[in-house]
């Protein structure tokens, strides 16, 4: 399937799909001259359920919508984004921050799912305390340093945690949302959707 005919669909834009097939979640992608989404993968995606936040007992969770990973030169971590080719410690430290939100509803929310053009592809969790960038105001910027990679995918056709995390919560949570459609609209990184998200997907915001 050509990207165009990918992102027909799953409701997102060719932009979008070519941003999932960067991250590596999508095995099998093929360059032919051009990029080939591979049909069999399409349609395992296609079939992803919808997130079922119901069970997290909030009324609303926040979404950090990634782009695929790009090389930073900052104190605290080399990588943003999200991509497979990253180790857990990489993926951590390129997740946990800095983001343009309010800390206190994230943390609200207990947990947070990072989604890729729509599906979860990794939950961060320990989102307990925060730091500012100390700008005041909606430009403020927020890390939590003591967040934890309670799961992430290498393969999105055939979800399966590739993290083995040690608090026994976290590994249910990242079950219940790994691999799962979980749609947001936002103009910036952070989304906030409630207990019942609908099933259309939307195209992803920006990267922190």
């Amino acid at each position: 399937m050509t990207t165009g005919q990918a992102g027909t669909a799953l409701g997102c834009s060719i932009p979008t799909v070519k941003k999932l097939m960067a991250t590596g979640v999508v095995p099998s992608v093929r360059e032919q001259g051009r990029q080939v989404f591979p049909l069999a993968a399409l349609q395992q995606l296609q079939a992803r359920p919808a997130a079922d936040l119901t069970v997290l007992g909030t009324a609303e969770v926040a979404v950090l919508r990634s782009d695929a990973p790009a090389k930073v030169d900052e104190p605290d971590r080399d990588w943003i984004g999200f991509g497979t080719a990253l180790d857990q410690a990489q993926l951590l430290a390129a997740l946990s921050g800095w983001w343009r939100c309010d800390p206190a509803r994230v943390a609200a929310g207990g947990v947070l799912p990072v989604t890729v053009a729509g599906f979860v592809v990794a939950v961060l969790t320990g989102l307990t305390g925060w730091e500012s960038d100390g700008t005041a105001g909606t430009t403020g910027r927020y890390r939590f340093p003591k967040a934890r990679l309670a799961g992430y995918l290498t393969d999105l056709t055939a979800p399966a945690n590739a993290a083995e995390p040690a608090d026994p919560e976290d590994a249910r949570l990242a079950g219940l949302l790994l691999g799962t459609r979980l749609p947001s609209v936002s103009g910036g990184p952070i989304a906030y959707v409630t207990a019942n998200p609908t099933t259309d997907t939307a195209d992803e915001g920006e990267q922190a």
